[in-house]
């Protein structure tokens, strides 16, 4: 069982004490952001729809997508992020994102102090403080904090979600906690359906402490742990009822696919990009542009191809889909499909293990470039040596991170190390078995890395 901390004081008293610090590196995280926010600040694809959802929700009372004959209702997000899109806007006017982008940056300074507070009740005052450090001065939260994208609010309700978990695994009998626990988790799904992904780790990891667990203690971890699951899929039962009286189907989160009921999903390409996709770049030359842009068969690698007859099956399928106006139809589609099968069949252990291993070291080791002005193929230093450098030292960051919470993890410093470990295994484990590797979708998982890293600086016994 996790040993107590000694003598833990309150957040408050903690804070007061080390005002200065605090104070000091509150104001160089919001300058650190601030300088992401006027040079990198960014609007993707995504920024729109999610925009169009809140704009459409303010204005004409439908959560949906502009179309020809005015706006169409719609589920294929989740209601969290365009609601806070249109809190924003209802104060600031409509589509403005730098409001949006400002009020990020003061969440992710928020997310700091959540941080600190987890290391601090995992490890030590000392790592709390380190641990506060790194998140202040981390590129990728920064990076997400000038972009008009779910990640902030995604990494805060994890942050606040793992907090309060511990808080509670401290003193289960305080209800008050379990249901901060919840809070936080509610706020992670509302925002991505991934979220719920942590709410089944501490499920999980409840039942295993529960075996372990004398009967006193048993009573409080289910107590707990049911009012922690009530308050994270309560807020469900709305976005369900809408769903249902709506799009008439049920649907407590968004599709799988995040597509519309009538909407064609091309499956078959999906499985055959996962019996070859490894690295983001392809995601960007290949995944990103279908459907409704052409794709440069030269842009997809040549391990997607076993023999010639592969390559050449490949290109007439690409063709083909080229000639359609770049659009995917069930013809098409079985084309890839009866490619990733040829595939699968061949090489199961490729499909089935070596690729899924290869996406995951890609999530976790890549330099994170995705949303800056750097090439994602980040290695052909002859082509750019300023992209090489500038990538390279954001891979040593992040290696940096991984390496100091592993080594506080090895050195047995990390209470409760085994629900972090769980979190993180299982979301690694189902990222990688998509199609697309994209590693922002790791950032989740960073709350827990940057606060194990702050237990790299602490003595083995957890002193200040």
């Amino acid at each position: 069982m996790p040993k107590a901390l000694p003598r833990l004081r309150s957040l408050r008293e903690f804070l007061r004490e080390h005002r200065r610090f605090f104070l000091l590196w509150t104001l160089l995280a919001f300058a650190f952001r601030i300088v992401f926010l006027l040079k990198f600040n960014l609007l993707t694809d995504d920024s729109f729809v999610y925009g169009d959802i809140a704009k459409n929700w303010l204005v004409h009372h439908i959560y949906g997508l502009s179309g020809e004959f005015g706006p169409e209702a719609t589920y294929i997000r989740m209601p969290g992020y365009p609601f806070f899109l249109a809190t924003i806007w209802r104060v600031t006017g409509l589509e403005h994102y730098h409001a949006v982008m400002m009020v990020q940056i003061v969440i992710d300074v928020v997310t700091c102090f959540l941080i600190a507070d987890l290391a601090r009740r995992l490890v030590s005052e000392r790592a709390a403080k380190a641990a506060f450090l790194l998140s202040a001065l981390c590129p990728f939260f920064a990076n997400y904090a000038a972009v008009a994208l779910t990640e902030t609010l995604s990494i805060f309700f994890a942050a606040w979600a793992m907090d309060a978990t511990v808080a509670a695994l401290d003193e289960p009998a305080r209800h008050g906690r379990w249901a901060l626990c919840g809070l936080g988790l509610a706020g992670g799904i509302l925002i991505r359906p991934d979220g719920g992904m942590l709410l089944a780790v501490i499920c999980g990891y409840l039942l295993f402490r529960w075996f372990a667990a004398p009967r006193e203690l048993r009573r409080r971890l289910v107590a707990g742990g049911v009012l922690a699951a009530v308050a994270a899929l309560a807020p469900l039962i709305p976005w369900t009822i809408r769903n249902w009286r709506v799009m008439h189907l049920f649907q407590p989160l968004t599709p799988f696919y995040a597509n519309m009921p009538n909407e064609f999903v091309a499956r078959g390409f999906l499985r055959w990009v996962r019996t070859w996709m490894v690295d983001y770049s392809s995601v960007e030359d290949v995944f990103f542009h279908v459907d409704g842009s052409s794709v440069d068969v030269d842009d997809v690698p040549r391990r997607a191809f076993d023999n010639p007859q592969q390559l050449q099956q490949t290109i007439d399928a690409f063709a083909a889909y080229d000639d359609n106006g770049n659009r995917s139809t069930p013809e098409i589609d079985s084309q890839f499909a009866a490619l990733a099968r040829e595939r699968i069949e061949a090489h199961p252990f490729r499909y089935y293990v070596e690729l899924p291993f290869l996406r995951a070291a890609d999530l976790w080791l890549r330099p994170r470039t995705e949303i800056l002005p750097i090439d994602s193929h980040w290695w052909r230093y002859r082509r750019d040596p300023g992209d090489f450098a500038k990538a390279l030292a954001l891979a040593i960051i992040n290696l940096f991170y991984l390496v100091l919470a592993s080594i506080a993890l090895v050195k047995g410093r990390i209470r409760y190390a085994a629900l972090f470990i769980f979190f993180v295994l299982v979301r690694t484990a189902f990222m990688a078995w998509m199609p697309n590797p994209e590693p922002r979708y790791m950032l989740e998982c960073y709350p827990a890395v940057l606060a194990m890293a702050g237990g790299f600086f602490t003595n083995s016994d957890g002193a200040k």
